[in-house]
């Protein structure tokens, strides 16, 4: 794996272009650039106010490009809430 030259970042309307519908950043959420784990993560929350840690990898950076890697960030997300039982139907 080869290291990007800087941490990534993405900007907040970058960010929200690609959430889903009814999504957003939570209120003073920062974007974060992780040495450690060569990640950017933010705080998100879709729908039904659940808050949710939007995670880029640097390594798929790498592998695709800065949105690509935002999107399956997010779509990976995406399917980790639908699939996360309901207060009503258990």
């Amino acid at each position: 794996m080869t290291a990007i030259a800087r941490p990534l970042s993405y900007t907040e309307v970058e960010v929200r272009s690609y959430l889903p519908s009814g999504w957003g950043i939570v209120s003073g959420a920062v974007g974060r650039w992780n040495v450690a784990d060569a990640r950017w993560s933010v705080d998100v929350y879709d729908g039904a106010d659940h808050v949710w840690q939007l995670e880029v990898p640097a390594a798929e950076v790498e592998r695709s490009d800065r949105f690509a890697a935002l999107k399956a960030g997010i779509r990976k997300l995406d399917r980790k809430a639908l699939g996360r039982k309901s207060v009503i139907t258990g």
